[in-house]
């Protein structure tokens, strides 16, 4: 299918498609013999899979860090992402967003209390 039809089956934008082949989350897909590409249901799997991962709160930094990973989430996607060795790749990501997550849901709760004190509302 062409980068229109594919983005629209993955819910996202031919623009995305390109930035994610830019960044090295997806592979060049073949082209026809006018330049078009052609990507076929194993690119927008793994397109869907780079959106729920991006909307978890994993950033596109953190996917290319993981990049030879998605796959796994592709071709099994009901799998958990569990890993018991804390220096694999994909655990120091996870740890590291989890840790940017819980500073600002800290910082967010602060500047909650903050304005409740300062306006008395509750």
């Amino acid at each position: 299918m062409r980068i229109g039809d594919a983005a629209a089956a993955a819910g996202t934008t031919p623009r995305a498609l390109r930035f994610y082949e830019e960044r090295g989350l997806l592979t060049p897909p073949p082209r026809t013999a006018t330049g078009q590409r052609r990507y076929g249901p194993d690119e927008v799997a793994r397109v869907r899979v780079i959106r729920e991962l991006h909307a978890l709160g994993l950033t596109v930094e953190d996917l290319r860090g993981i990049a030879d990973r998605i796959q796994l989430l592709v071709e099994e996607p009901q799998r958990r992402c569990t890993n018991t060795d804390p220096s694999s790749p994909g655990s120091q990501v996870v740890a590291g967003r989890l840790a940017a997550l819980d500073a600002e849901i800290a910082r967010l709760t602060g500047l909650r209390a903050s304005l409740t004190r300062r306006t008395g509302q509750t």
